[in-house]
């Protein structure tokens, strides 16, 4: 899961690299773009979230007829929710951008990017689902290898799109975006392939509209808060971009660059929280509690542990990594200020994702939108307000920190409590 995941991260941080040779403003417009981009791929997260967590469940029940009719719904589903996105998001550009705080020459910037990403934008969320199907039967070696195939793809197409090497166009931003769908779809063929022909997971059969439906029913109750949840992330994400943007250019550059080195280095939480759901989901649905408290016990300490670790990596090497990204000295200073200050609150943040998805895993996705919601609107944002007014950027940066932690102490709060229930529950059943 850690290398899979790290294809995926790559495809922004490598898009960021290569864009930030072009100059500040093309680097500002990537950063404005991100927010959005991770709104439109946490509608995909949540779907995944939803389809991992009933079909996991289910195989631990040992029904494969359910399995196989789940995961054939499940994308049907991805397919309505990419069209409708897709339309939404084209007719959007401008004003959205705008309203986050894009100037206008900026904002012309962002199309060029997102247009060609929308268009692509089925081959990479519908094979997002399908790779969560996958991950729910406790395979994670074969999404992970398909990500890493397409992210060296991306390397590669990166540079000759963007700079125009060889006989291919200069294509800067545009460039950056047609890199990225062709990339991703190489993971919509592998992975429609591998349910259909290896796993025989997706079902041909007319279905009833009735049985359609109770697959929509069973994985968006799961997929809804989740989504919803995750849809709060780049909401905040915006607020904080539009923050940010009072500051300047360079600041939002900044934070836009660290924001992408913060998703690389979080990359093992991440890898655990993906292992995590299909294993809680498949012993729950099994009946093996004691096995859950287990993995959500060493989740957690892994999580603190490996959060300490990177955020030690990341306050020594925060310099060179600014260098990296910008030549801009004022974009460096930033992003070394955002690396020694964020980090050393990862540990505790990463607890609460994997809290989350043990809530999920558990069919409880309120839990889980509670935890988020929380994170985001009663900690993060109103602290790194507050931090920005005290002591300017360095100060928003305090703040994101400071939430992050307060809301870890909750999750592990909930956490306790929850696995306090559920060994009762076992003794009980034992008795």
């Amino acid at each position: 899961m850690v290398f899979g995941m790290l294809s995926v991260v790559l495809f922004n941080v490598v898009d960021t690299i290569y864009v930030g040779r072009l100059g500040t403003q093309p680097l500002a417009a990537m950063s404005f773009t991100f927010p959005v981009i991770f709104l439109v791929m946490s509608i995909a997260m949540g779907m995944g979230v939803g389809v991992t967590s009933v079909i996991a469940r289910v195989i631990g029940q040992g029904d494969r007829a359910q399995v196989s009719r789940l995961t054939t719904d499940g994308l049907i589903l991805a397919n309505v929710i990419v069209v409708l996105v897709a339309l939404g998001g084209l007719l959007t550009i401008r004003p959205l951008f705008s309203a986050i705080g894009a100037a206008p020459e900026i904002v012309a910037l962002i199309r060029q990017y997102m247009i060609p990403w929308y268009v692509g934008i089925g081959f990479i969320v519908i094979p997002m689902v399908g790779n969560s199907a996958i991950r729910a039967t406790g395979d994670t070696k074969t999404p992970s290898l398909i990500m890493i195939i397409a992210g060296g793809v991306n390397i590669i197409l990166d540079p000759l799109l963007i700079f125009g090497i060889g006989p291919f166009p200069r294509l800067e931003l545009q460039g950056a975006a047609i890199a990225t769908v062709i990339s991703y779809s190489i993971t919509f063929v592998a992975a429609i392939w591998i349910l259909s022909k290896r796993e025989h997971m997706i079902n041909l059969s007319r279905p009833r509209v009735a049985d359609v439906l109770s697959s929509w029913r069973r994985i968006l109750y799961i997929a809804v808060p989740a989504s919803a949840t995750s849809v709060l992330v780049p909401l905040a994400g915006g607020i904080l971009t539009r923050m940010v943007s009072g500051f300047g250019p360079a600041a939002v550059a900044s934070y836009g660059a660290g924001t992408r080195v913060e998703a690389l280095s979080m990359i093992g939480i991440h890898a655990l929280f993906a292992a995590v759901s299909p294993f809680v989901g498949q012993n729950f649905g099994a009946g093996n509690h004691d096995r859950v408290r287990q993995a959500a016990r060493f989740a957690t300490r892994a999580a603190v542990i490996y959060g300490f670790g990177i955020a030690l990596i990341l306050a020594a090497l925060a310099r060179p990594i600014g260098n990296v990204f910008s030549s801009n000295p004022v974009v460096i200073d930033g992003i070394a200020d955002y690396l020694r200050i964020v980090p050393f609150s990862y540990g505790l943040l990463g607890s609460m994702l994997l809290i989350n998805a043990m809530f999920n895993a558990v069919n409880l996705p309120m839990r889980s939108a509670m935890l988020i919601a929380l994170r985001l609107f009663a900690f993060a944002v109103p602290m790194a307000y507050i931090g920005s007014r005290v002591y300017g950027v360095m100060g928003m940066f305090a703040g994101i920190a400071v939430g992050n932690v307060c809301v870890g102490l909750v999750a592990i709060f909930f956490a306790r409590r929850f696995l306090s229930i559920l060994g009762t529950r076992t003794r009980r059943e034992a008795a």
